[in-house]
């Protein structure tokens, strides 16, 4: 096995124990981002030199007994939304061409504190305002969409390219492209991670979280990011909690807890092998001991509203003073929806906010009765390169982004945390994801039930080697 094929936890004890160094880890990774990166183009720059510093102090440091836990000497990825103090912020876009950071996001800086090692930053789709990340390759079949927005994080992780990476998530952003490509992504509870140095999309949406290869080092991740950061004004105090999963005597064991199968909406217009492998694996909750219980999604006829009328005019707003001022920089899809948010009124900005607070208390409802909601991440796999429609069995004809963001706008409306782990493939190969909703501060239930599902070999790891 090479080092860049090693999970964060594994690599981890490795490096704990001396078997394998930092040096060797960004070794690989970076001997894998020079074989793949021609045709999956994850990243918008390689900080190979920085990689390997922070490699070799890693490196003394453990040597001398100065370990700093489970993220030292690990090659990360950064969706390149996120500043590093003198390095470029992109966003992918011409707009921010001569942009540089002038210190380090509040991520940034902790993830540096763990010891963590820059092997780049990651494509997003423009400005993270879309769902496919046109710029990157998937890493199953590099013929079709990444996802997005946080596209080339994913596809790092799943290539070998990066031990794990962060993504942003507004809609569906870490969730999306963690299922297209077979990996893991996180999206905290809104405010627990903090956003501080970190470009926005609609700030009352955006959260910032993990993609890695399996739950076990989503949780290890999450761990070194959490914390009240005054800089945010959605930053929260949160009660400690202990986010690494599989801490129990039995980490299969998921007695006692009550998953709940949603009888609307989430099965509603879905790819038929996708809901199979969803509905298998949440078979396989029940069979490790979990309760499952029908639950009924609320205001679903507001939701595709209430997102957009929120992230639009925000978006929108962020941009205001450069869509002035140099409107023909942004790529066309994006500078359509920055201008259609001129056109939003405070009547229904307001009204959308009304129906995200009335959305958020009925989920609070739902989940007094059950500790996640169990549903597939996206209704369908990975689409050919191009391609903008889905017809579905119906006859329904909807847009490739639509159908993408469809199942995972309500956890941003609402701020639940939602976990999207890999249960299966499709009859072309592909990667199908399953997403798993908790309360508010429940990422510790998510974790769990996806780690149970993870150790009973229902998650996938690295993507098939198709890209060199």
């Amino acid at each position: 096995m090479e080092p860049y094929e090693l999970t964060v936890a594994e690599a981890a004890e490795a490096v704990r124990t001396r078997r394998v160094s930092p040096v060797d880890l960004v070794d690989s990774a970076l001997a894998r981002i020079a074989r793949v990166e021609p045709r999956l183009k994850a990243f918008t720059t390689v900080t190979a030199d920085r990689a390997r510093d922070a490699a070799r102090r890693a490196e003394t440091a453990i040597a001398r007994g100065a370990h700093r836990g489970p993220l030292h000497g690990m090659p990360v990825g950064l969706k390149d939304l996120i500043d590093v103090a003198g390095m470029a912020t992109t966003a992918s876009s011409r707009v921010r061409s001569g942009h540089r950071a002038e210190a380090d996001s509040t991520v940034a800086a902790r993830l540096a504190s763990a010891g963590a090692a820059l092997v780049g930053k990651t494509h997003t789709h423009e400005f993270a305002y879309g769902l496919t990340t046109p710029q990157t390759a998937n890493a199953w079949d590099p013929d079709r969409v990444a996802g997005g927005s946080s596209g080339g994080s994913a596809v790092a992780v799943a290539s070998g390219a990066a031990a794990f990476a962060l993504g942003t998530d507004t809609g569906g952003s870490i969730r999306v492209p963690a299922a297209l490509n077979g990996v893991v992504g996180l999206k905290p509870t809104y405010g627990l991670v903090p956003r501080h140095g970190v470009t926005s999309l609609a700030w009352s949406l955006d959260h910032v979280g993990p993609l890695t290869r399996t739950v076990e080092d989503a949780g290890l991740v999450l761990a070194a990011l959490v914390g009240h950061d005054p800089r945010d004004p959605a930053s929260v105090a949160a009660p400690p909690a202990d986010h690494r999963p599989g801490r129990g005597t039995d980490p299969t064991d998921l007695t006692g807890l009550r998953v709940g199968v949603p009888g609307n909406y989430y099965f509603d217009r879905v790819d038929p092998e996708v809901e199979a492998a969803v509905r298998r694996a949440i078979g396989r909750l029940e069979e490790l001991g979990a309760r499952l219980v029908d639950v009924e999604i609320p205001m679903t006829r507001y939701i595709r509203a209430a997102h957009w009328g929120l992230m639009v005019p925000e978006a929108t707003a962020y941009h205001e003073r450069t869509l002035r001022a140099v409107p023909d920089l942004y790529e066309a899809d994006i500078r359509v929806l920055l201008e259609a948010g001129e056109l939003m009124t405070a009547g229904d900005y307001l009204r959308a906010q009304r129906a995200r607070t009335l959305m958020g208390r009925a989920w609070r409802d739902m989940l007094e009765a059950v500790d996640l909601i169990a549903a597939p991440t996206v209704p369908l796999t990975a689409v050919e390169s191009g391609r903008t429609e889905v017809t579905w069995g119906d006859g329904s004809v909807e847009s490739v982004a639509d159908a993408y963001v469809r199942l995972s706008a309500p956890a941003n409306l609402t701020g639940v945390p939602a976990l999207s782990l890999p249960v299966g493939l499709d009859s072309a190969g592909l990667p199908i994801g399953m997403q798993l909703m908790g309360r508010p501060f429940g990422e510790a239930a998510v974790l769990r039930a996806g780690h149970a599902l993870e150790r009973t070999g229902t998650a996938r790891g690295l993507a098939p080697d198709r890209a060199a």
